[in-house]
């Protein structure tokens, strides 16, 4: 089971001054069966006057910060020590029938605790373009693995990853119109795809180890976030994570950070400032692995 560093750094310039800030940040991964954390930190420049560590809504850890000294700059950095387990392998074939996976995730016994993702959300309103794409993927005695690996292919196969071709808030009818778009606007689609027809599904942000090219060394600095999607499949597999971009489901390359309803639940870093003018951006993200290990098979993601 692979061991990871990540280190993820995110730089803002501004043209002024800013006289306030206050940020959330979801730069944390989050511990859970298939991974473990084994040391997280983090540093904002300038320091912040008020730090908050906790969790949110969903569960995932969380930092709010306030900064009210004025400043043109502002620079945080995580870095996170964590292993990775594989998600257990299971037989596609060998689980429930999608139908019997959405009449149960609407049983009042775990209705609440799914509702969050079933219904609409800000970049994921349910439409019937969604479900009209989703339907082939979801003939009558079709397995939900089956099922989702058939949706997940035709993702994978008919959308081209194109970075200019969308921003994180362009809007799903556009991308599915279109058919090309970043990770982001691929696990929304997957996303509502599936509550289109009913089987929970949550937004997964986090990372992705990268391997370079046979011979040539690895950038540090050069991977990037990352987003798929989490898929739940009935109460004895639980939730299964598949990834639209790459058209496989997730193994000890992902590395989970957060999730919830969509991108705006689990952005890495979101604020609000008073003043600053003009504004830059730039963020660098490093997936070290730092030893090999056997694969170990844990829980399903």
């Amino acid at each position: 089971m692979p061991r990871y560093r990540i280190r993820h750094t995110t730089r803002y310039g501004y043209g002024g001054p800013v006289s306030g800030a206050q940020h959330r940040l979801h730069l944390t991964p989050r511990p859970q069966p298939r991974q473990q954390v084994h040391s997280h930190a983090l540093w904002v420049d300038p320091a912040p006057d008020v730090r908050d560590d906790g969790h949110d809504g969903f569960g995932n850890p969380e930092t709010y910060l306030a900064l009210e000294q004025p400043h043109r700059s502002l620079t945080i950095t995580a870095e996170t020590e964590l292993t990775v387990i594989a998600p257990m392998r299971f037989d596609p074939t060998a689980t429930p029938v999608w139908r019997e996976v959405a009449r149960a995730a609407a049983a009042p016994a775990i209705a609440a605790e799914l509702a969050v993702a079933l219904g609409d959300s800000a970049l994921v309103p349910l439409t019937d373009a969604l479900h009209a794409y989703a339907a082939p993927s979801f003939g009558d005695g079709v397995s939900i693995a089956v099922a989702l690996g058939d949706l997940l292919g035709r993702l994978h196969a008919e959308f081209v990853f194109d970075p200019g071709a969308t921003d994180v808030y362009t809007p799903l009818t556009e991308v599915l119109a279109r058919r090309r778009g970043v990770c982001q606007d691929f696990a929304h689609l997957g996303v509502g795809c599936l509550r289109a027809v009913g089987i929970p599904a949550r937004y997964v942000s986090g990372y992705l180890r990268t391997v370079p090219p046979p011979g040539r060394p690895r950038l540090v600095g050069a991977d990037a976030s990352h987003a798929w999607v989490s898929a739940w499949c009935g109460t004895a597999l639980g939730w299964c994570d598949l990834c639209p971009t790459n058209g496989k489901f997730i193994d000890e390359d992902y590395v989970t950070t957060a999730w919830g309803r969509d991108y705006d639940d689990v952005s890495p870093v979101r604020g609000v400032i008073q003043g600053g003018g003009a504004q830059s951006l730039g963020v660098e993200v490093d997936v070290e692995p730092l030893d090999d290990h056997p694969v170990e098979r844990g829980p399903p993601a």
